[in-house]
């Protein structure tokens, strides 16, 4: 699967309209970043809270907590956080594209 960096660069081939989401869109979006490891538990949550103070929420967890790596669990926490501001970022400009009809 390739990573957001070459999907961006496919997209780019393309030649598409600036109407669109984009890496650093998400990237400017989040003004804060909290995570949290549950005791006992190798359940790592992100939470990003973005530029108008909505929140979004990511996880990740270990099937064995023996392989529990606090920074990796963060790291896929975040991920999976920035990764459904995709869809929010993408119905506010749909949105804004209708409006602008």
């Amino acid at each position: 699967m390739p990573d957001e960096n070459q999907r961006e660069q496919e997209i780019k081939a393309t030649n598409p309209t600036d109407d669109r989401v984009k890496p650093e869109t998400l990237d400017e979006v989040i003004v804060a970043e909290q995570y949290h490891v549950f005791e006992g538990t190798s359940l790592t949550v992100c939470a990003l809270t973005l530029k108008n103070g909505f929140i979004v929420v990511g996880e990740s967890a270990c099937a064995d907590p023996a392989n529990f790596n606090k920074e990796i669990g963060e790291n896929i926490a975040r991920d999976n956080a920035r990764q459904k501001i995709w869809a929010l970022e993408g119905y506010l400009l749909r949105q804004k594209l209708y409006e602008a009809k």
